[in-house]
């Protein structure tokens, strides 16, 4: 018996299909030195019940991307490191039963295009050449994935494990993690056979991640934001008709999915799996008379067929040859979800060198991807992909197990569903509400939410149809739009009011400041009384995230970013920070309202004792309708503005102020509608790890002669000497129904040359307009393209580089 490990650079726990991954990857990236502790077998967690499909559909690009590796690697895997595998890539078929099911393929087969995979769309003509047992009169047609297709997930883990093994990386099975501290920069990982010291503790516990998570918080963690599922699939009797198919065609069937039912249908040796996502669904172990057990190893839930009557039903409407079968066995196992049921990958948040591969719904689909992003995380502190999407820090302090119970329930229900751009999911709403949110909501608010901040998208009239059923679409018709005109001509023309909750507010102070902050941004820092914005890069230059700087006095600054990036940025400038220079946050303790429109400085005037001829990007404290508030002379609408920061209970009597003096309220579509026609880049979209500064358009943020270092210099001086191979540009898009959503492809003579960031109707230029990188020879004005939008090629121009919008900025400094 090889001799227990006293120190390792990294400590995984969990033997799952994540956690032989992260191994196999961090191994192979010449990390060796690392251990995985599993509790029982390899495999005794959720993977081992795990139907194992392996799908490279997602309209999420990071995870599509996630999803499309572990295809590749699992393609490869048993001969690379000498372990059989049963891998079947059967191609699958997904069916659509209406016209908007067809867009979200046709988007989805875009995007598969621009990663290198060949998915195509199917006539209803043509599915039954391809699925000869199935009903067809309903349907619109399908989506057709050469790569997918099902894995053994006991065999693809083994193999994983093998190839850690074979490059000195240790598995200790049988050998649970009791619990974790931190001693001299070092954690202490402890277990019934002794305690491993190393660098880096990694959560991938599956199920368990939460019990896990909870030996964390003396050490800044969080309760971390999961509940678990009960998901079941049957596995019928051999059918004849489909052995004597499949012995004549020398092939399995395709994997079927019927996403409007919600199930997925599966030839399995001769038989079939039928596995449905039920809208009544149950949850496990969120009540105190169903507490979670202390070991669940191979062990799965008793049958409840009851819920899946309908499914059943419609499945074999759908293949009559399912009918014909009766049930050899059915799995009834624990799933884990996370409230928007995409996993958690990346820093723990609030602790050091700590990370999460956890509360994975499709595990195996993605464990092989998952373990590549998990090992560049550790070994390199990023990611190849921008992972935002799968990044635990999107979600903050809202996430309580009432919620997470809540959206699980909901994800899993919807597991096939359509995310419309105009809908909103209605579960646990009202986690963070700002101090005027009633009033926002009489005044016809029809609400969104925003890293649990409720916020105004569009505000209904009465007659106006706000149903969540209205919203189920991709175009931009709708009850919604010709509000957004309006509140978009309303800033244009007068005035309008932005209620904003959660903006992210960091305060540093101390001697040192100055110097400090100009390290850590890639550009200059404005003088006392005056603001701009700044970017932090990492070290290949490309764009973590942008500031609003505000400077009070010498070495006293603001910092204001994102709601959804609290808790990323806020441990971004934490983990910077010196010794001696004091950090303080004041994200929920305060509100901002944007005021904008040229008739912004009439309506402020009788209410404000503030210098209103103060120039653009200045800023002042002053009383606004008798409360102590905070003036920035700034505007992401790009019309005359200010945005007015004040504490909670000051915002009533200003709010009502704004109103009362004839103020139209305005929403998040309007907002996004007018920086869009300015250019203005949003976080996450236009501005992320995807993109370097200068392939973003963001050079002139970039002081490359100012003599302090920072993040990206050397690789940005690079860039810059061999010349970008994209560049930001904006479009105007001969767009028709719908306008372009984020990662649109881009085509040039019957070749992508590149993707949207943003798109939406612009109101004032009254044109669809999308921003995008482009490949950099192309970036020229007045380069005609086209902009593959739900599956249709619009043309588009290639704008100057200017807003299309005050291209001089003359409203904005008037």
């Amino acid at each position: 018996m090889a001799e227990f490990p006293g120190t390792a650079r990294v400590v995984i726990i969990g033997g799952g299909v994540v956690g032989a991954s992260c191994l196999y990857h961090l191994a192979k990236a010449g990390w060796a030195d690392c251990v995985l502790l599993e509790k029982n077998e390899l495999t005794a967690g959720s993977t081992w019940h795990a139907a194992g499909n392996v799908p490279t559909f997602s309209t999420s690009w990071s995870v599509m991307n996630m999803q499309r590796y572990s295809t590749e690697l699992y393609a490869r895997l048993g001969s690379e490191v000498e372990y059989p595998m049963n891998y079947h890539q059967t191609g699958s078929i997904r069916l659509a039963h209406s016209r908007e099911r067809m867009q979200e393929f046709q988007r989805a087969r875009g995007m598969g295009k621009y990663q290198g995979m060949n998915l195509d769309i199917l006539g209803v003509d043509e599915i039954t050449a391809r699925y000869p047992f199935l009903e067809t009169h309903d349907l619109q047609g399908a989506l057709y994935d050469p790569n997918d297709g099902d894995i053994d997930p006991a065999q693809v883990t083994q193999a994983l494990a093998k190839g850690a093994r074979d490059m000195g990386a240790t598995i200790l099975r049988f050998t649970p993690a009791t619990g974790v501290r931190r001693e001299n920069g070092e954690w202490i990982v402890a277990t019934e056979k002794g305690e491993i010291r190393c660098e880096y503790v990694v959560n991938a516990a599956g199920y368990y991640a939460q019990r896990v998570g909870e030996w964390f918080k003396p050490y800044g963690g969080r309760t971390v934001p999961m509940m678990v599922m009960s998901h079941q699939y049957l596995l019928t009797d051999e059918i004849p008709e489909l052995e004597a198919w499949s012995r004549e065609q020398g092939h399995k069937l395709p994997l079927l999915r019927d996403v409007d039912s919600s199930y997925y249908l599966r030839q399995e040796k001769h038989g079939l799996n039928l596995g449905p996502y039920e809208r009544n669904c149950k949850a496990h172990w969120v009540k105190p008379e169903d507490p979670m057990p202390e070991d669940f190893s191979f062990q799965l839930y008793p049958d409840d067929l009851e819920r899946l009557d309908w499914y059943i039903e419609d499945a074999m409407a759908r293949v009559p040859l399912l009918g014909q079968a009766g049930i050899a066995k059915v799995i009834n196992g624990p799933i884990p979800y996370a409230p928007d049921g995409l996993p958690l990958i990346g820093p723990m948040p609030g602790v050091p060198n700590a990370f999460e591969a956890c509360v994975f719904t499709f595990g195996i689909a993605q464990g092989g991807g998952a373990g590549k992003v998990l090992a560049e995380w550790v070994t390199e502190g990023a990611t190849e992909w921008d992972m935002w999407a799968c990044d635990p820090r999107r979600y903050t302090d809202y996430t309580d197990p009432e919620y997470c119970v809540a959206k699980g329930m909901e994800v899993y229900g919807h597991e096939y569903a359509m995310h419309f751009p105009w809908h909103r999911w209605p579960a646990a709403p009202d986690r963070k509400v700002s101090p005027v949110h009633d009033k926002v909501k009489a005044l016809g608010g029809v609400m969104g939410v925003y890293n649990g901040w409720e916020r105004a998208n569009w505000f209904a009239q009465p007659g106006d149809d706000t149903s969540e059923a209205a919203t189920q679409t991709w175009d931009r018709a709708g009850p919604w739009e010709a509000r957004i005109r309006e509140e978009c001509e309303a800033v244009r023309d007068a005035c309008g009011v932005l209620d904003l909750p959660g903006f992210t507010r960091l305060w540093i102070e101390g001697a040192g400041a100055d110097d400090w902050l100009r390290g850590f941004v890639t550009g200059g820092l404005p003088k006392v009384g005056r603001m701009n914005l700044v970017y932090v890069a990492d070290k290949r230059g490309r764009i973590v995230t942008e500031f609003s700087c505000i400077r009070l006095q010498e070495d006293s600054f603001v910092l204001i970013t994102a709601s959804t990036a609290q808790w990323h940025d806020g441990e971004l400038v934490r983990r910077a920070l010196p010794e001696g220079l004091s950090l303080r946050e004041t994200t929920a303790e305060r509100d901002a309202l944007l005021l904008a429109g040229p008739k912004s400085r009439e309506i402020l005037t009788g209410l404000t004792d503030a210098d209103l001829s103060l120039p653009w990007l200045s800023h002042q404290h002053a009383s606004v309708a008798g409360q102590k508030a905070f003036l920035a002379r700034v505007s992401f609408t790009g019309e005359l503005g200010w945005e007015i920061h004040a504490e909670n209970a000051a915002i009533p009597a200003i709010y009502d102020a704004l109103i009362g003096a004839g103020v139209k309220p305005f929403g998040m579509f309007a907002l996004n509608s007018l920086r869009i026609e300015k250019g203005y880049r949003a976080w996450k979209g236009d501005l992320s790890t995807d993109y370097s500064m200068l392939e973003g358009g963001l050079e002139r943020f970039v002081k490359f002669d100012k003599p302090q270092e920072f993040t990206g210099k050397a690789a940005l001086l690079a860039e810059k000497q061999a010349g970008v191979k994209k560049r930001f540009v904006t479009l105007i898009v001969e767009a028709k129904a719908a306008d372009a959503p984020y990662m649109s492809t881009l085509w040039h003579e019957g070749q992508i040359v590149g993707e949207t960031t943003s798109g939406a109707w612009g109101y004032r230029v009254n044109a669809s307009v999308a921003l995008g990188m482009l490949r950099a020879d192309l970036a020229v004005p007045g380069t005609r393209i086209e902009v593959e939008i739900y599956g249709e090629r619009c043309a588009a121009v290639v704008q100057a580089d200017a807003p299309l919008w005050d291209p001089e900025n003359e409203r904005l400094r008037a």
